[in-house]
């Protein structure tokens, strides 16, 4: 079973300094219809001006994974944690007990472009914890990756929740077939290009629920970027 979120049916919330556009329901934005799927609770996609961004604020008990498409963000946590993100990493926070943090552009020209994403943990009241990691060197055109995984389940960077995170790039008219057998569930979340799973044409910012699927067969009408989440 499919469900495509369409991209321009997300929420859109607009300031100065940033513009938002959610997948589910998220401070201001509420839609009952899409408070999240299965355990994952957030994809917000920021486009984020030069040099502004999110002061210092907190989180808990969540897991939380920064995904760059353009630009640089400048991160700076309560742990001492002081980096810059740019495209080809991937950044994850376990926010358990509480973590602050700030989030701006580090650039003072560009614009920076991101997908923030959350996922509920398997349980809460955790230490927090924080990674970082250059993923482009595993990245192989045609091949799903697996980015973050359980502790055990062999992917880039462990996370505390009952999920996987596969990044896929597909070249056009390249296809694959990857099977779900670890959960019953998954998210596709469109980055960029033209993408046909089964009947479902998806374009950058679309999203697609799956449940009740052994497979998914995919093709590249344009060359393509997108996340795809196993969830319970």
């Amino acid at each position: 079973m499919f469900t495509i979120r369409k991209s321009e049916e997300r929420g859109h919330v607009q300031y100065s300094w940033l513009d938002t556009r959610h997948s589910f329901s998220f401070g201001s934005y509420y839609d009952a219809g899409f408070m999240g799927f299965r355990n994952l609770r957030v994809i917000n996609e920021d486009k984020i001006t030069a040099s502004r961004g999110f002061p210092t604020h907190g989180h808990q008990d969540m897991e939380i994974i920064t995904y760059m498409i353009s630009g640089e963000l400048e991160h700076k946590d309560s742990m001492g944690n002081h980096d810059v993100i740019r495209p080809g990493e991937i950044q994850h926070m376990s926010a358990g007990t509480g973590i602050q943090h700030s989030e701006y552009n580090a650039s003072d020209l560009k614009e920076a472009h991101l997908l923030q994403i959350w996922i509920e943990p398997l349980k809460n009241g955790i230490k927090p914890k924080y990674s970082q990691k250059l993923v482009r060197d595993v990245i192989e055109s045609g091949k799903l990756v697996l980015m973050a995984a359980p502790e055990g389940k062999g992917g880039t960077l462990t996370m505390h929740a009952d999920a996987l995170l596969y990044m896929g790039i597909l070249e056009e008219k390249q296809k694959i077939e990857h099977q779900l057998e670890s959960y019953q569930h998954a998210w596709l979340q469109m980055v960029r290009g033209e993408l046909l799973l089964d009947s479902c044409v998806l374009q950058a910012g679309d999203g697609l629920a799956i449940s009740e699927e052994n497979a998914l067969k995919l093709s590249a009408i344009k060359s393509s970027e997108f996340l795809l989440f196993e969830l319970s």
